[in-house]
């Protein structure tokens, strides 16, 4: 049996994930959900872009889920950019302002505020690409054999 990891079929966070991934892919980046780093630490999207940067997005989807989850500090070293994704009507004020910020819903998304570029480790970097593609081609595998 399978477990199903990440937010919940037609919830708020599923919604904010849904654009975020639209976003991200007219900007041209690969994109995975539930990406689990080399901390073992899953990330809600991580984005790839043509230069081997990653971007990280921390979707929170009500002031209790940014409250109760405060891991998303140890996804920094992991990332050249960090964006956090909230619907709308978040109260932005309470998301730190050194950080990128995206508006979102299950439609599309939008950057309010850009990212600074942090660049991550080299030898992190190379580890996490390959860690990336090699997700990437299992989930693909996994759509046409379930039992894989």
């Amino acid at each position: 049996m399978r477990i199903r990891q990440g937010p919940l079929p037609g919830s708020a966070a599923e919604d904010i994930t849904r654009g975020v991934i639209r976003l991200m892919g007219d900007l041209g980046y690969a994109r995975l959900t539930e990406f689990k780093l080399t901390s073992r630490r899953r990330v809600d999207v991580a984005a790839l872009d043509r230069a081997g940067r990653f971007v990280v997005v921390e979707v929170k989807s009500s002031l209790a889920d940014f409250w109760a989850d405060n891991k998303w500090s140890e996804y920094l070293d992991f990332c050249d950019f960090f964006y956090f994704a909230v619907a709308p009507d978040f109260p932005q004020d309470i998301l730190p302002a050194d950080h990128g910020l995206i508006y979102a819903d299950s439609y599309e998304a939008m950057i309010v505020r850009p990212a600074m570029e942090s660049p991550m480790n080299g030898n992190r970097r190379r580890t996490q690409t390959l860690r990336f593609a090699r997700t990437g081609a299992n989930r693909l595998t996994g759509r046409g054999d379930p039992a894989v």
